[in-house]
């Protein structure tokens, strides 16, 4: 259980909404989470009973059926289901598929579709990265072509979290190929359109229970109007939302290294070797202090950026600074907590092991470290 006693943006409502989370999760998640990571998903009545429970979109405002929360609550239930191992599935849809919704769609489109978000009625992807580009938007291929008062899109995505599960896809597509990433728009795909597919789930490294998919777009048509905000601004709403996305990712790794950190403390404690508790090695007390060392300053400086992002004060370039440390420091923690299980931690029925496969993609997705490296090298 994550120690929240001396965090410094939390109140008794922040705790009050925190034990619902744990209680909601013991009853609806964890006796589950077996059966959900061999199926590759978690299925769509958890969504519902998810956003029943109110831990969906918490920040979205009371006229879209929201909470009208600010993003601490946010960093609670990001906190509380990475602690529990849940793969990041939900939690893209509370800080990062939604704001873009609310932040740029027109009025018609956030009636239509954020009430549905809260309540887990439907799930929305974003479908940004294809075959041949990453982290890179000029390398963008897909097309949405204007045809009257609709666009006509053709492409492919891969790599995209829920791609199965989603009914709403947020597909990056250049609306004006001559003009590189500022020729890119956001368009909203309802999945029932006529020429819209999905691939095979995914068959990942970690994160089992999280589906991903390859997303097929074959002269695809949508209305003009499910343009998000402006068209050929994508570039800049993306970069707009960077911020939270990386915090966001920040959180879940810190947590995650948290419940390392305490599977490798109970381990340590209950296993011997030659004789004595391996907790009472020299080498295992220096290494279990290094790590709780830096998960100290860890959580210090997540409680910092989170006052800053909440008071709009967090850059693209802490938020960047935020994600290259947490995700490597998560890997070193996640890595040295297997080390301790000796030959245990290398088994799936100890927690460790889907800890720690479950964290090497945080390094990775919302831009990797080196792509971090370079944001933050820029402005030096």
């Amino acid at each position: 259980m994550l120690d929240t006693k001396d965090r410094s943006n939390f109140t008794t409502d922040h705790e009050a909404f925190r034990d619902t989370i744990r209680r909601f999760l013991a009853a609806e998640f964890s006796p589950n989470l077996e059966e959900w990571e061999e199926v590759g998903a978690v299925p769509l009545a958890f969504w519902r009973k998810a956003g029943a429970a109110g831990l969906l979109c918490p920040m979205l405002p009371e006229q879209y059926g929201g909470l009208g929360l600010d993003f601490t609550y946010n960093a609670v239930i990001n906190e509380e289901f990475t602690y529990a191992m849940m793969s990041d599935c939900l939690t893209l849809q509370t800080d990062i598929t939604m704001p873009y919704i609310l932040n740029y769609a027109n009025d018609e489109l956030k009636d239509r579709v954020l009430p549905t978000l809260v309540a887990g009625e439907n799930i929305v992807a974003i479908a940004m990265t294809e075959p041949g580009a990453g982290s890179d938007l000029q390398g963008i291929k897909t097309t949405a072509v204007r045809d009257g008062d609709e666009y006509i899109i053709n492409g492919s995505k891969t790599y995209i979290t829920n791609g199965q599960n989603a009914s709403m896809i947020l597909t990056v597509a250049k609306t004006d190929p001559s003009a590189g990433a500022k020729g890119t728009s956001l368009i909203l795909v309802e999945a029932e359109r006529n020429g819209f597919s999905r691939g095979r789930n995914l068959e990942k490294v970690g994160q089992w229970s999280s589906d991903t998919s390859e997303l097929f777009f074959n002269d695809v048509r949508v209305p003009v109007a499910n343009c998000i905000g402006e068209e050929n601004r994508g570039f800049i709403y993306l970069v707009s939302e960077l911020a939270q996305e990386r915090l966001s990712i920040s959180i879940t790794a810190q947590a995650a290294a948290q419940r390392a950190y305490d599977e490798a403390i109970k381990f340590v404690k209950e296993r011997k070797a030659f004789g004595k508790l391996v907790f009472d090695f020299q080498n295992t007390r220096f290494t279990l202090a290094d790590m709780a060392a830096r998960l100290q300053i860890g959580w210090a400086h997540l409680d910092w950026a989170i006052a800053r992002h909440v008071r709009g004060e967090l850059t693209v370039e802490d938020a960047a600074k935020s994600k290259l440390w947490h995700t490597e420091t998560q890997w070193m923690i996640c890595d040295a907590a297997m080390q301790l299980h000796g030959g245990a931690g290398y088994m799936n029925e100890y927690p460790i092991a889907r800890i720690w496969r479950d964290a090497r993609v945080r390094r990775i997705y919302g831009g990797t470290s080196e792509i971090m490296k370079e944001l933050v090298g820029r402005g030096l």
